[in-house]
This record gives C-alpha cells, sequence and structure tokens, in this order.
C-alpha cells in the first residue's frame, strides 16, 4: 500500500556542534525529485556535506547529510517546517483508512496566487536586503521586484511575491507581513500594503522576453568566448566522466570540481536539461556594467524547465552589497529568453555616489563569492 505519512522524511538532527544532521527520504520516485529536494534545503541556508541516492525508477531512497550555516540557530519549529517542506516535494499523499499513505502525482499543481507587496518608506543603506530578509524568512517568494528612490529620499518598493504557506489572502497574514517589515524597519516605515493582483496585472508586469543585445552581450560574451569570468576565483579544472560499463541499465557519472553553493542542486538541475560542465563552471553570470553615468550590477541565473529560479539570489545581492557599503538606487527582476533557454536576470542599479567609492571589480567579487557560498 504505501508509507505512513510521517515515515517519508526523517529527520535526525545533530548532538555535536559542527557534526552535520541527517535527512533521510523515502517515497515514491518522480522525474527531479532530486532537484526538487536539493533547491529547498538551498533555500534553506543548508550544505549539503554527503549525500547517498538509491532508486530502481519507482521507489527512492535519499539520504543528505547536512550542516547549517555556523551563525544561524534551528530551532524545533524550523525543523519541522523543513520536513513539512520536503515531503510536499514528494509525491503527493492520499488517505486510505484514516492513514495516509503517498502514491503517484496525477496531475500537475496549479500555479500559486500572486500578490502584490507595495512597501513606501524612507532610505538608508541596506534597507533593501532588511526587507528581502524579512519575506525570505516568512516563507515569501519574490517572483519580481521594482524599487526606486525618489528625491525626496523615500523608497516605493513594488514585490511581486507568491506565499509558500498559500496564507497571503487572509487578513492575519497579511498583517504577520507588514508588522515582521514595521519591526526590522521601525520608524522608516511609510505605508504597507497587500493585494492578490489577477493575470493581466501579472501579465503586464513581466518584462520583455528578451533583453537588449548589449546587456545580452555583457554577461554572455564569457560564454561565448568559453572562458571564465575574471572574478570567479576558482579553477577551471572540471572533470565529468561517464561510464556505462558498470550496468547494463544504469550510467555511472562522476564529477570532480570545486564546491560552491548549491553544487548538488546544480549537478541535479543540469543532469536533467543541459551541458553539466558548463553549468558547473558558471551556475551565475555576474557582470558590473557602465550604464552612460549610470553603473548597473547584472546578474543571471538559468530557470529550471519546471520555471523555478534559483533560491536566495536577490536576497544575497543585497547582503553583499550591503556588505560593501553600496547603496541600490533601483532593481528589477524579469525573466527573459536567452538562446533556447530562459534565464531570470537581476538589474540592480547603484547609487552614484557610493557606486564611484567601491571599483567596480571589488563589487564584482564581493558579489559573486557570497553567490558562490566563498565569503
Amino acid at each position: 500500500m504505501g508509507i505512513l505519512h510521517d515515515d517519508v522524511v526523517i529527520i535526525r538532527q545533530s548532538e555535536t556542534e559542527g557534526e552535520p544532521s541527517v535527512i533521510t527520504v523515502n517515497c515514491p520516485d518522480k522525474t527531479g525529485l532530486g532537484c526538487d529536494l536539493c533547491r529547498i534545503l538551498l533555500f534553506f541556508g543548508l550544505s549539503i556535506v554527503r549525500g547517498d541516492v538509491s532508486t530502481d525508477g519507482k521507489w527512492c531512497y535519499i539520504v543528505f547529510w547536512v550542516v547549517c550555516k555556523p551563525a544561524t540557530r534551528w530551532d524545533s519549529s524550523r525543523w519541522e517546517l523543513l520536513k513539512k517542506r520536503l515531503i510536499g516535494a514528494c509525491p503527493s499523499c492520499s488517505s486510505a483508512s484514516g492513514i495516509s499513505y503517498y502514491r503517484s502525482e496525477l496531475q500537475p499543481p496549479k500555479p500559486p496566487d500572486v500578490f502584490l507587496l507595495k512597501l513606501c518608506c524612507y532610505d538608508r543603506k541596506g534597507l533593501l536586503h532588511d526587507v528581502t530578509e524579512v519575506l525570505c524568512s516568512l516563507e515569501l517568494n519574490i517572483k519580481k521586484v521594482k524599487v526606486s528612490t525618489t528625491p525626496d529620499g523615500s523608497v516605493m518598493d513594488l514585490f511581486f511575491v507568491t506565499d509558500t504557506r498559500e496564507l497571503l489572502h487572509t487578513k492575519k497574514r497579511q498583517v504577520e507581513t507588514c508588522k515582521a517589515l514595521e519591526d526590522v524597519m521601525q520608524e522608516a516605515v511609510i505605508s504597507c500594503n497587500i493585494e492578490k493582483v489577477g493575470p493581466q496585472i501579472t501579465a503586464c508586469s513581466q518584462a520583455s522576453p528578451f533583453l537588449p543585445s548589449q546587456i545580452t552581450e555583457d554577461i554572455f560574451h564569457l560564454e561565448m568566448s568559453n572562458k571564465l569570468p575574471s572574478v570567479s576565483l576558482t579553477s577551471n579544472s572540471v572533470s565529468v566522466t561517464m561510464d556505462n560499463s558498470l550496468s547494463p541499465a544504469h550510467t555511472l557519472v562522476q564529477i570532480v570540481c570545486q564546491d560552491h553553493k548549491g553544487l548538488l542542486y546544480d549537478i541535479m538541475r543540469t543532469l536533467k536539461d543541459y551541458n553539466i560542465q558548463m553549468e558547473l563552471l558558471q551556475p551565475l553570470r555576474v557582470a558590473v556594467m557602465s550604464r552612460g553615468p549610470d553603473t548597473e550590477l547584472l546578474v543571471a541565473n538559468p530557470v529550471e524547465l519546471s520555471s523555478k529560479g534559483r533560491p536566495l539570489v536577490f536576497y544575497d545581492i543585497t547582503l553583499a552589497l550591503k556588505m560593501l557599503d553600496t547603496c541600490i538606487f533601483s532593481a528589477e527582476i524579469g525573466r527573459h529568453m536567452i538562446g533556447d533557454r530562459e534565464w531570470e536576470v537581476y538589474r540592480v542599479l547603484l547609487d552614484e555616489g557610493a557606486s564611484l567609492s567601491v571599483p567596480r571589480r571589488t563589487v564584482e567579487e564581493g558579489v559573486w563569492k557570497l553567490l558562490m557560498g566563498w565569503e
């Protein structure tokens, strides 16, 4: 029949500081399950130090050994939330005689509702990162953002978000969100409003599917020339070996490369879709370019075929700029077709005064290192 709902994901927390916690997933298999699980662990800020996966194509058994960030404290509620999200990524469950069992997915889930969060506040350094940190802690996924600074020093932030908990349509959840923002920003908040948007507004808010050729060349000229970015600070030695001789039904893939944040997620994602070696060398693109009198930071990452973007990219961008004491004048997130695939592109216009005080290469290196988990 199946297995009990609570046995699908088992988490054994580490009893000794510095030792990894062990997460076991035992459920029916599905295409991209490993990618989905690794994406959740990346979203929760966990690093996978070891993994073990076995499947017969119908049922799988996966074990992850994970560690938290040194400065991060996890309580029981956080672990329970992680377990709930991991269970949600497994094939859905049904009830039989009052007991929940797992069954195969019958149909894809409907797209989540999109909400517009309008936040008006007074500007200060690190503001956008503080807002992003609150939204991430509330499990609100930023689909698109439009941030602009007015001449009087106030900021209008427009966030198109979805709610992992699917509660943002309720007044209680909206009040909770605004209060969390006010607690962090205090008297800087002028107004906070959340409303559900229809498909017409969501469609109008989407960026053009194609980027201007100049921006495309700025981000992807490194890919076309088959060279690593100057800020990668890494060896370009990636070894990918495939062996079909060990099994009549399976292929052994051995990968040797430098570690970075989300490495296993990148491997799982690219095994499904694209060139493994290129994605491990450059899972993201980072460039700082001059736009006339202005300086623009460009960051791009590939979108999964399931339309999911890479977790916490905007969070890391704003954190890196905050650490570099660099202010943000405006920011936009959009999805664009580049070549034959979709990319999520972050365009951040840096404050003119602040950008002049920090060298362009320093900004590129700082953002890249934090995105890759080397900071």
